[in-house]
């Protein structure tokens, strides 16, 4: 910082070759001096006051004969040393200080005029008030025109459902307006502390917090609330988007703003016909602890400045259709979730938090957190939105075809000591698999029959169909005898199924007599869980691996109401009268180790216990 500084001090390069100078040095020092006094952000100066000292003892002078460029480098140099484009040197030999006019005492009509043709107010279709303001006034104009700003536009904006502000031409502002536009958009209890301002000259932080009187009423803190921006957006208006922004109060749809000031002073370098235009205070946010300055404020849904109110508009219609949604949502919970007690809490849980859904942007918005709501306050991670994906298209595939599919389908193996292994990572559809299972048979089950013990690999298997359950576990019961393996509560009928072994089946039964070790892990779902709690319950296996994935049985598809939104909702749970089943929970191995350890852990067992009984 302090060579960079020094560099401008002393000399002014071009190409190879330092030119002397046919300004005096004074001007550097006297700009260095200005920058210390009032740049904004003085720890970005350190070695300045060093590189001020090296400036007033150079005898050189600077030899650019054009003011103009000379400003030019000058800007240049400064703000590539201290990283703010903010920072501008300019020769003015005419400059006259801009006084902001003071309003003259119209009368009535003509200020309503004024004030109408400053301000853009419509009411659209659906109830949307739109807000245009290109320059936001401070406290001192306020007090005076007030009570005409409430009649002309706020009462109009007051009864709408919704607003959309455009600050998208709005560049200039008093920075004594921030806390009356953000005040009507908060409560009045408890204030906020909306912003904290540094000026440097005088060295204070100034803290602004929401008003608690305002005139007039407020728009308050239900009603959305879309702020649309450009590149020029700029000072004071990007200040009231970052506020209502990060307090959670407004959606800011368009493109990044300008990346301004709070305040902007223009300041005259010595007895010379040059100005250093300096950011001399700045914006710190009390809830992000960062300024919106030079970076600008990036917006919540970002498109082209000339789109971005059709795109609010839209936003605004979907957030009008939530309440019903939720409303929908929560009936077909409560209607259709398993655990009946369950649905009830939630749908009334989520009545009442449909507050929450006030910054939602796009469909995607809504699905995402309507999910997430629904596994918070079930506990389920399958109780969710979905997509309705249609059915695939019937298949005529021909035994070939079913042979390969199989074949890729299942795995087999055959260990030491006549241990079989079946690995297969989905349950099918009863009516689909009965159709080929004498091909199953034929080409998988046959081979792992006869040995002595099984291994079931089940780590990979994301669940499927439950229909088939019952006769998969089948083959590892006796004929001679029926098992009742669960009970389903299927909530939507009200009824309950039970789930019994089959007394005829296609093949050869494993039995119950053989020693079976099923494999888990975090993967294992569904389908998959079911069956492995009702061999875990009846005592006809080992489970080794990690606790399952605690999802549930299928869940179904529902619609909720006339929206595009769709739920996916379990509505069948296994039997509880003994304790909670798997659901939620996932089943507990036997032996638990991690999963990659889970295939050599079980055939040490087997290994072990075959090793005993030859002895």
């Amino acid at each position: 910082m302090a060579k960079s500084l020094l560099l401008l001090a002393s000399v002014v390069v071009f190409g190879n070759v330092a030119i002397h100078s046919a300004f005096a040095p004074d001007l550097i020092v006297d700009m260095a001096k200005i920058l210390l006094d009032n740049y904004c952000s003085p720890e970005k100066l350190t070695g300045m006051q060093e590189a001020i000292d090296a400036a007033s003892s150079n005898t050189e002078i600077l030899s650019i004969p054009d003011p103009d460029t000379l400003a030019s480098v000058l800007t240049g140099g400064v703000q590539s040393t201290i990283n703010d484009p903010r920072l501008v040197i300019s020769n003015e030999p005419n400059y006259v200080p801009a006084v902001a006019p003071a309003l003259p005492p119209l009368p009535p009509d003509q200020l309503i005029g004024v004030l109408q043709s400053s301000i853009k107010l419509e009411v659209l279709e659906g109830n949307i008030g739109y807000l245009r303001i290109d320059h936001i006034i401070g406290e001192e104009l306020a007090d005076k025109i007030g009570t005409l700003l409430l009649e002309l536009v706020w009462k109009k904006i007051l009864p709408t459902s919704a607003l959309i502000f455009d600050l998208r031409y709005t560049g200039s502002g008093d920075l004594s307006g921030i806390p009356y536009i953000v005040s009507y958009f908060t409560d009045a209890e408890p204030l906020i502390h909306i912003d904290s301002v540094y000026d440097r000259p005088s060295d204070t932080t100034t803290e602004m917090w929401s008003m608690p009187t305002l005139l007039g009423e407020r728009y308050g803190t239900k009603k959305s609330l879309v702020i649309l921006t450009s590149a020029n957006t700029k000072g004071i208006a990007e200040d009231v988007a970052y506020c209502l922004k990060n307090l959670k109060r407004a959606t800011i749809v368009g493109e990044k703003t300008a990346g301004g000031s709070v305040k902007i002073d223009k300041i005259k370098i010595g007895d010379t016909d040059f100005y250093v235009t300096v950011p001399s205070a700045k914006s710190i946010n009390p809830i992000t602890g960062k300024s919106w300055e030079v970076t600008g404020v990036t917006p919540d849904v970002e498109v082209d400045a000339e789109d971005a109110l059709a795109v609010a508009i839209k936003i605004i219609n979907l957030r009008a259709e939530i309440p019903a949604i939720l409303e929908a949502a929560g009936t077909l919970v409560a209607d259709n979730y398993a655990f009946e007690n369950v649905g009830a809490d939630v749908a009334e849980k989520l009545a009442a938090a449909s507050g929450d859904y006030n910054l939602i942007s796009s469909k995607v918005d809504l699905e995402t957190k309507l999910s997430a709501d629904l596994m918070t306050l079930s506990g389920d991670k399958c109780l969710k939105t979905t997509h309705n994906t249609p059915p695939l298209p019937p298949m005529n595939p021909s035994p070939e075809m079913f042979i390969e599919l199989i074949k890729v389908s299942f795995h087999t193996d055959l260990f030491e000591n006549n241990i079989g292994y079946l690995r297969f990572d989905m349950f099918g559809n009863f009516e689909e698999v009965q159709a080929i299972a004498q091909i199953i048979v034929e080409h998988v089950w046959n081979k792992v029959v006869n040995t002595d013990a099984l291994i079931v690999d089940l780590r990979n298997n994301v669940g499927g169909a439950t229909t088939a359950i019952a006769g998969f576990c089948s083959y590892f019961f006796d004929a001679d005898k029926q098992v009742l393996l669960d009970k389903l509560y299927d909530r939507p009928s009200g009824t309950t199924k039970e789930l019994w072994t089959l007394p005829e089946l296609t093949g050869a039964r494993y039995g119950s007599k053989k020693s079976l070790i099923i494999l888990t892990s975090r993967a294992t779902a569904g389908a998959a869980e079911e069956f492995v709690y009702i061999m875990k319950k009846h005592g006809r296996a080992m489970i080794v691996g990690e606790t399952t994935n605690g999802a549930s049985h299928p869940p179904e598809t529902f619609r909720v109401g006339d929206s595009d939104v769709f739920l996916s909702i379990p509505t069948t749970h296994s039997d509880t009268a003994q304790g909670p089943a798997w659901e939620g929970a996932g089943v507990t191995p036997h032996i638990p180790v991690p999963a990659d350890a889970a295939l050599d852990t079980a055939k040490g067992i087997l290994n072990k216990h075959f090793a005993g009984a030859k002895k």
